[in-house]
């Protein structure tokens, strides 16, 4: 059963993951393993040091200052309110800790592995720091009851009997260096002898605590002298006994001065002290590199000591309000040992229990440093501490773990540094509900964990649980802390190298987008919330960097596809040749930083693979309704990817795997008969139509930086030039053409830009009615344009002289040819186009891009070739060129 979790059958661990990286990483882990099997079994490894970080501290020194200021009822209500915080995150870590086998590093371990490298490595930070102040905070515990015990009293210069240790602050801080010295011993030892030593430890507090019960009920009352060091005087404290007096005297809160720091309590304060109590559910998870069977033990261990403390801790707050006045409980913070039957038994157990604590917080600091080092989220930093001694013990991360733990002990006081381990703790543990609660609404078929006692109500309560009571404890530290987890958070994200863990983030957002897909109703689209969702087709990204950087720039929050196609048979093949290749393409997005996704498909010829991606592409109502196409011509295609920003840098190579460009002399894939037919297949599907022409020799960011007088300009020309009897500007073609160029305009790199709308007028034609009306037009469709007039009857005039001629000359067979295209087409002449093209070139200033009329193709398929020779003609040498042709209505003069 204990080898299951180590068998190569889980490997997906907690939330997964997979490659060459984690393999390797595996398998010196899988050495390391070897090194130092895993021993320890539920009761040694999680019961024992979970009872022991619990008790410690608060339950012999400060359990009685807890009572004493907040009273019985408020004490219960903290008892309550910090276990409600603690049973909903052991719930979150039993459910994460039986969804998959568990490894070195507890709480960041899980975390980790189930939010990613960003939330794991600052919350591991977190947690590290939490254990390290929590390992001072009981040194400093076991300091005071050391020299309560034995130092000199205060106004004595020499010391008289067993009280010989000098008190200061600097010896103090000597007395802490040594003890944390021992402690570091022990956890240089190893895992076994901690183990040992924590067992000895706990047969020592429960002989202790069972000795305290009985001194309860076996003490007669007596009166105990308090001695107050901070203010050079003594009080005198009761032992009542059983007493119904003394009972309802300690049922109401009582707050007071702090004799150990002079500060007065609070609600908050006293919280913060006794929560400390609470803090140690995670020491049996930090052993879990070392348990023989961790997703069995933490779950039953954990459990097991969190009922047990809660149980003790009410039992002794009853007894203790029921036989120990006020006074006693505020002033004497070793009360315990004076009313004990046998004192010196229980000042053992004080040392016993606070000494194990310190190793149990400090042994948990090192393994969370070793895993982190390990998982090279901060690189070279944690380097050192991924050494281990021959038998799998990290020594060097020990060795710095106790190193900060030393700075720590500069803080002097116990009660000092508890808001602040308080803060870290209760960071943590919302988290870790955090983290639950993330794979909880993931819904991932994955994520099954076999403790099945949680919900996502438990895991959001204990978040907001251990939220309110951060603010509540110090809001100065709580948001100190949440800054410092921010600041790591973004470090990480930049700095940290990618991981094969899986992120959590992608699972919530699958879950999220799939259900606001099922709510996009294609049936409720309305003209007013039209957006472009652009098809791009791309041959080789090598010659179309610039072209689809600019269809990026297009698509106003819309959908955008790069299509590919790979002219192949699959039945021929052996494996699926697109799967390799889409790394390629997901990395060619990052690195030219667009906004879109990727279509692959293979296809016998490029118009059946066209038809397929139109079909297919998308999602619900998210589906491409713009196809973008390169212009066919006999350009030679310019490899704009080796001389891209992002692949040209020093520390940049060019590792995607797309073949070089098609030379000169080569064939084309595609015959212009078929590329003519792609055009008007989209038409067909109700699909727009872009043909871009030269757009690779956009500079957009030569054309944005130049001097901002004049700005850059947009030429929009929104009438048929291949027909010019029909010079409409109201019709659908030329409003898609408008607002196409208006998208481009509202792009934020082309904001400056100004869009210049070309009128072409003829003589009697009653020019500036017709401008007054586009004018109009345009203030109800909210699209700042300027209108330039362009006569253009000596173009047109070419295009009528060709019509007339003697019966039976040319110009009546090309009526009679004129036929076969359809009624928005008119056959018109080379002659007639090479005018209209430089009557286009003419027009100032010179724009860094020009939209164009794209007329439908023709009905007969023989006259494809026609079409395209005209439309070559047209846009000759006019730089970067779109045409457009919409189908579908695109603006809206409504709210």
């Amino acid at each position: 059963m204990a080898s299951s979790e180590r068998s190569a059958l889980l490997t997906y661990r907690l939330c997964g993951g997979s490659g060459d990286e984690e393999r390797s990483r595996e398998h010196g882990r899988g050495r390391a393993d070897a090194a130092a099997p895993r021993k320890l079994p539920t009761f040694l490894g999680v019961v024992v040091p979970t009872l022991l970080s619990m008790f410690s501290v608060v339950l012999f020194l400060r359990l009685g200052f807890v009572v004493g200021h907040a009273g019985l009822y408020q004490a219960l209500a903290m008892f309550a309110v910090a276990y409600f915080i603690i049973g909903m995150t052991v719930l979150s870590v039993c459910a994460i800790a039986t969804n998959g086998a568990l490894d070195a590093g507890g709480a960041y371990y899980m975390i980790s592995r189930a939010l990613g490298p960003e939330f794991g490595g600052s919350i591991g930070i977190m947690f590290f720091l939490a254990n390290v102040c929590g390992s001072a905070l009981y040194v400093l515990g076991l300091v005071e009851a050391v020299v309560d015990s034995f130092g000199i009293p205060p106004g004595q210069t020499a010391g008289i009997g067993i009280h010989v240790l000098p008190q200061s602050y600097w010896y103090e801080l000597l007395y802490g260096t040594v003890l944390l010295a021992l402690c570091l011993l022990v956890c240089l030892v190893g895992a076994s002898i901690y183990a040992k030593a924590t067992f000895l430890i706990f047969l020592i507090v429960a002989g202790v605590l069972g000795t305290v019960l009985v001194s309860f009920f076996a003490t007669r009352p007596i009166g105990v002298p308090i001695r107050l060091p901070r203010f050079n005087s003594s009080e005198n404290g009761s032992f009542t006994g059983f007493s119904l007096a003394t009972l309802r005297g300690n049922l109401d809160g009582g707050y007071g001065v702090d004799y150990t720091t002079g500060q007065m309590m609070s609600f908050s304060s006293v919280f913060a002290v006794m929560f400390n109590g609470c803090t140690g559910i995670m020491a049996g998870s930090n052993m879990s590199g070392d348990l023989k069977r961790p997703s069995y033990s933490i779950p039953r261990g954990t459990i097991s000591a969190v009922l047990f403390t809660y149980l003790i801790y009410n039992l002794l707050a009853f007894l203790m309000c029921a036989t120990c006045d006020r006074t006693l409980l505020q002033k004497d913070y070793g009360f315990l040992r004076d009313i004990s039957i046998f004192p010196p038994l229980v000042t053992v157990g004080i040392y016993a229990a606070t000494l194990s604590a310190a190793m149990s917080n400090l042994i948990g600091a090192s393994r969370i440093l070793y895993a982190l080092a390990r998982d090279d989220l901060f690189g070279r930093a944690l380097a050192l501490a991924k050494k281990t001694s021959a038998s799998g013990n990290p020594v060097m991360a020990v060795i710095l773990s106790w190193l900060v733990v030393q700075l720590v002990l500069f803080s002097g006081k116990l009660n000092t540094i508890a808001g602040v381990v308080t803060t870290f703790f209760l960071l943590v543990y919302a988290t870790v509900n955090l983290a639950c609660l993330a794979l909880e609404w993931a819904s991932a078929p994955n994520f099954r964990p076999t403790f099945r006692y949680f919900t996502w109500h438990t895991c959001l309560l204990g978040i907001a649980g251990c939220c309110v009571m951060m603010f509540l404890i110090s809001p100065v530290s709580a948001s100190a802390s949440l800054g410092f987890l921010l600041l790591l958070l973004l470090a990480l994200h930049y700095l940290s190298p990618s991981s094969t863990w899986g992120y959590i983030s992608q699972a919530l957002i699958f879950h999220q987008v799939r259900k606001y897909l099922l709510m996009l109703d294609v049936r409720k689209d309305h003209v007013k919330f039209w957006r472009p969702q652009m098809l791009l087709m791309v041959q080789n990204p090598r010659g179309s960097t610039r072209l689809i950087d600019f269809v990026n720039d297009l698509k106003k929050s819309g959908l955008y596809v790069l299509g590919h196609i790979e002219l192949q048979d699959l039945d021929a093949l052996p494996s699926d040749p697109l799967q390799p290749q889409q790394d390629s393409w997901l990395s060619l997005v990052d690195k030219l930083n667009v906004k879109a996704f990727v279509s692959l498909t293979l296809a016998p010829s490029v118009r059946h693979g066209v038809r397929q991606l139109l079909f297919t592409s998308g999602l619900g109502g998210m589906r491409p309704n713009t196809l973008v196409l390169g212009f066919y011509d006999d350009a030679v295609p310019q490899d704009g990817l080796a001389q891209h920003p992002a692949f040209t840098s020093t520390r940049e190579e060019v590792p995607l795997g797309f073949p070089p460009l098609r030379a000169s002399a080569a064939p084309k894939l595609l015959s212009p008969r078929e590329y003519v037919g792609i055009v008007a297949d989209a038409l067909k599907m109700l699909r727009n139509v872009l043909l871009a022409r030269q757009l690779e020799s956009l500079d957009k960011a030569w054309e944005l930086r130049r001097a901002a007088s004049p700005p850059p300009s947009i030429h929009v020309w929104p009438v048929n030039l291949l027909r010019p009897d029909s010079a409409r500007y109201a019709d659908t073609c030329s409003l898609f053409l408008l607002q196409m160029a208006c998208v481009l305009n509202m792009a934020r790199a082309w904001r400056r830009a100004r869009l210049h709308l070309f009128l072409c007028v003829e003589a009697g034609t009653m020019p500036h009615a017709q401008e007054e009306k586009l004018r109009q037009l345009l203030k109800d469709l909210r699209i700042q344009a300027q209108i330039h007039l362009v006569p253009w009857d000596a173009v047109t005039r070419l295009h009528w002289q060709s019509r007339q001629g003697p019966p039976g000359g040319p110009a009546e067979e090309e009526e009679e040819e004129a036929v076969n295209f359809p009624a928005n087409t008119t056959q018109v002449t080379d002659e007639y186009i090479c005018a209209a093209n430089r009557l286009v070139l003419e027009q100032s200033p010179v724009p860094a891009v020009r939209f164009l009329y794209l007329p439908r193709p023709p009905a007969d398929i023989n006259l494809y070739p026609l079409y395209l020779h005209q439309l070559e003609l047209l846009t000759r040498g006019l730089g970067p060129t779109v045409l457009v042709h919409g189908v579908s209505a695109v603006t809206s003069t409504q709210l």
